[in-house]
């Protein structure tokens, strides 16, 4: 099934919410989803996301979300917060297309480097980034803050 991969719009907001939940669900972990639809929308200029649509029916079927960071050792750079692809659309090129978008759109805005996260558990995700050349580092422990 061919798709294109383009920079999501307001109007996405909803499908790529659900994704949201289907991604945190597939990590076993959806309770930790604290983000509603109407907070992506507050938070548009912060949100910056890819999304993989099915030519033929318009369906989102997986996005990558971004942002830039800027890290004290190597400057600017694009933090990938998640990259999902549906489980019926998963070993058709979709996945390499949307990363492949994301480090196009990091090098267009003079990134030094592209850091993300992947799970421990999840080998296929490993191998696959390891393909791009990614080191995935095994040292660090991710810490995180709940503010609210």
């Amino acid at each position: 099934m061919p798709v294109i991969i383009r920079k999501a719009t307001e109007a996405d907001i909803q499908a790529i919410f659900e994704l949201i939940k289907a991604f945190a669900a597939f990590q076993q972990t959806p309770e930790k989803v604290f983000v509603t639809p109407e907070q992506m929308k507050a938070d548009k200029e912060l949100f910056q996301c890819f999304v993989a649509e099915e030519i033929s029916t318009t369906e989102i079927v997986g996005f990558a979300s971004f942002f830039f960071a800027c890290y004290s050792w190597s400057g600017k750079a694009l933090y990938l917060d998640d990259l999902y692809v549906k489980e019926a659309f998963r070993k058709q090129n979709i996945g390499s297309m949307l990363m492949n978008s994301v480090i196009d759109f990091a090098k267009a805005n003079n990134c030094k480097k592209l850091r993300w996260q992947v799970s421990n558990w999840n080998t296929n995700a490993q191998a696959f980034y390891k393909k791009l050349g990614a080191i995935i580092d095994d040292v660090e422990i991710n810490c995180d803050l709940v503010l609210q």
